[in-house]
């Protein structure tokens, strides 16, 4: 091809949009394009002609490339055609504001008001071992009260190994690696295998807390947890103590609240007794202490445990289990006023 017929076709092509600009590059510039065929024909020249024939082709190719690089600049940078003109002084798209999750709220909030009396927080895994989940908390091998929680066992080899079923395995731990005193609460997330309901689940979240040095008593764990009642339900709420069980305190109690959901006048959640057991409690067991490294004789302390899904369903009337796992933006979003 005629080098000066190539170059007028360069010069007067139209290039008005992206396609034919496209177009422009693949026709000209191209791995396959002209310019690239005429640096072919250098082969076929005569020695002394080559300088001159590729010194053309290289002012052609650059003649290509700047009107490539200006129409491309030029397309880029046009007011679109046939589209609606951005107005900048008109409000703009509202964004939705996120929420975190109610467990999460409510989580957070226990973590402040126990952090306001010395407590800090530790945590643990939750793959444990059958020391650790049972046996350090004076769970008897064989012992009926393993029974109270139905484990999920991942290996029933020598050491057992499961998805622990409380956080008071972070106790524990706790105990074993620290000296006296201790003063502390384990959150996370705990496993048991139950069938899913509204009133129960296979996965749920605690927090429960410990706290040993000398002296301490079963007033201080009173004390403790009215406070922790009163500062997170009002004043007005009532409180009351059970005996109860626990293999791992001694003496133990369950705490009951006034219901909130009926103002203690009695309905479903509450069975009509105007009563909620939120958590239960009690005085470590000094075969806890021996256990983890801690002498008895010197040291005593409380500890205490509580779901937080029952806190959460008591703090905002929300009576089904299920609607906390099951991600419904609907429900979640409902708690962006709680942040």
């Amino acid at each position: 091809m005629n080098l000066g017929k190539l170059k007028i076709e360069i010069e007067n092509y139209i290039i008005s949009n992206s396609e034919e600009l496209e177009s422009f590059r693949i026709y000209f510039l191209g791995s396959k394009g002209l310019i690239k065929e005429q640096y072919g024909e250098l082969k076929k020249i005569s020695n002394d002609q080559k300088r001159s024939f590729g010194k053309q082709i290289n002012e052609i190719r650059i003649i290509a490339e700047q009107k490539f690089s200006t129409a491309k600049i030029s397309i880029n940078t046009a007011k679109p055609e046939n589209k609606e003109q951005v107005d900048f002084s008109m409000p703009g798209d509202q964004i939705e504001i996120g929420a975190h999750h109610p467990l999460s709220i409510i989580r957070k909030e226990i973590i402040e008001l126990f952090s306001k009396i010395g407590f800090n927080i530790s945590v643990g895994p939750e793959i444990e071992d059958d020391w650790h989940n049972f046996s350090a908390l004076n769970f008897p091998k064989e012992h009926p009260a393993r029974d109270m929680q139905d484990t999920f066992f991942i290996d029933k080899s020598k050491e057992e190994i499961a998805l622990r079923t409380h956080t008071s395995s972070v106790q524990v731990r706790m105990m074993e690696t620290n000296t006296p005193p201790i003063r502390t609460i384990s959150p996370g997330r705990v496993y048991r295998n139950e069938a899913i309901s509204a009133r129960a689940h296979c996965f749920f979240h605690q927090v429960e807390g410990l706290y040993i040095d000398k002296g301490v008593s079963f007033a201080d764990l009173k004390q403790t947890l009215f406070y922790f009642v009163k500062e997170l339900f009002g004043e007005k709420i009532k409180i009351r103590f059970r005996p109860s069980y626990f293999p791992f305190t001694e003496p133990s109690a369950e705490v009951d609240i006034s219901c909130s959901i009926c103002s203690a006048k009695g309905c479903s959640v509450c069975k009509n007794t105007g009563w909620l057991e939120i958590l239960g409690c009690g005085m470590v067991d000094p075969n806890v202490l021996d256990a983890c490294g801690i002498d008895s004789e010197e040291f005593s302390g409380f500890a205490f445990g509580m779901g937080i899904e029952r806190i959460a369903q008591l703090k905002y009337k929300v009576n089904d289990l299920r609607f906390y796992s099951e991600n419904d933006v609907r429900f979640l979003e409902q708690f962006k006023s709680a942040l």
